[in-house]
């Protein structure tokens, strides 16, 4: 029915659907950026402060925004209209189609593309880990072990995770120790953000990176940190990141000779320390701690959070090692994976 309604609505009110949309787009700004002025919110949209001016009051005038002078804040009406009018621009905006189409084409559980292209506006990458809470929330009922990867999408995750009544007994994990990430994306601190935002437990991973063969068997042979892998490796949820295998290289510090492998062999993309070429084929491993690729295997819900048109060969090439995955993406990767297959 609510199909038929907005082909109508194309046909007869084509100017109605596109002023929905920009509301929509401004309202979603304003639930990430919040409080926020509108020059701030201008220059993030890409709109006029005078274009602005008349749609912030038409917004007020309805009830669904307030302003203070510390800026603009959703009322609790348009928390709650929100959810509902995406629903509707994504019917609009063909990203309902778009998800199903990725999802058979990539032969997952699930995949959720949020609007926008995260490698164009920052903010995307808020509504791609809004999204991700949103989804986790779904699939909790209480006294889950949650692996948390590193990187900046599960950053940003960790920046709009919010209490609920499902975490007051989940325990937050590492997914694996360090890989030479700066101290804001390695899974540690992540872990520790997710878990005090959800006012949950936690427990961290005290594992360097970059150790010899020997050092990294000593150090895991330790009754703590051994106890610790294993409740590690048997979470009820993993949240991770794809990387383009090229930047994370760079964000890494890898060595020399690895980064030429990582280069000759191919490699397009790159997840838990493993680097893939187009095929899926690993071409590359660092070793750490933590989360195997075999066993995602046995890991009942993995989601994956990944945005911007650029990730799409990464995706795409990790997307073959055929585990049962939740997606979670933005219009650009969307687009450009859809090209891609």
């Amino acid at each position: 029915m609510m199909k038929s309604i907005i082909e109508v609505q194309k046909k007869l009110l084509p100017d109605l659907l596109q002023i929905m949309q920009k509301r929509v787009y401004i309202l979603q700004h304003i639930r990430v950026m919040q409080p926020v002025g509108r020059r701030s919110l201008s220059n993030n949209l890409g709109i006029s402060e005078r274009v602005l001016r008349g749609e912030v009051q038409f917004l007020k005038e309805q009830d669904l925004i307030h302003i203070h002078p510390s800026g603009m804040t959703l009322t609790e009406q348009g928390a709650e209209l929100l959810p509902a009018m995406e629903e509707m621009v994504k019917e609009v905006s063909g990203l309902s189609i778009m998800e199903e189409k990725l999802k058979r084409a990539l032969n997952l559980k699930e995949v959720i593309v949020v609007s926008g292209d995260s490698d164009q506006s920052p903010w995307v990458k808020k509504e791609l880990g809004r999204a991700c809470v949103q989804t986790l929330n779904q699939r909790l009922e209480g006294n889950e072990t949650i692996a948390v990867a590193g990187g900046t999408t599960l950053a940003a995750v960790a920046d709009m995770m919010t209490p609920s009544d499902k975490q007051k007994h989940t325990l937050f994990v590492p997914a694996r120790g360090g890989l030479g990430e700066n101290v804001e994306n390695q899974a540690n601190t992540i872990c520790a953000k997710m878990a005090k935002r959800a006012q949950s437990n936690y427990r961290l991973l005290h594992v360097p990176d970059q150790l010899s063969v020997e050092a990294y068997q000593s150090i895991i042979e330790e009754p703590t940190i051994r106890d610790l892998l294993h409740v590690i490796r048997s979470s009820n949820i993993v949240l991770h990141g794809i990387g383009d295998a090229k930047t994370m290289a760079d964000r890494r510090r890898t060595p020399h000779d690895d980064v030429e492998k990582i280069e000759q062999l191919k490699a397009v993309g790159e997840a838990f320390g493993y680097y893939f070429n187009q095929e899926g084929e690993v071409v590359h491993k660092v070793q750490t701690a933590g989360i195997q690729l075999d066993d995602l295997k046995n890991i009942p819900c993995v989601i994956a959070v990944a945005g911007g048109a650029s990730k799409a060969k990464a995706i795409k090439a990790y997307m073959k090692q055929a585990i049962d995955h939740i997606l979670i993406t933005d219009e650009g990767a969307a687009k450009e994976l859809l090209r891609e297959l």
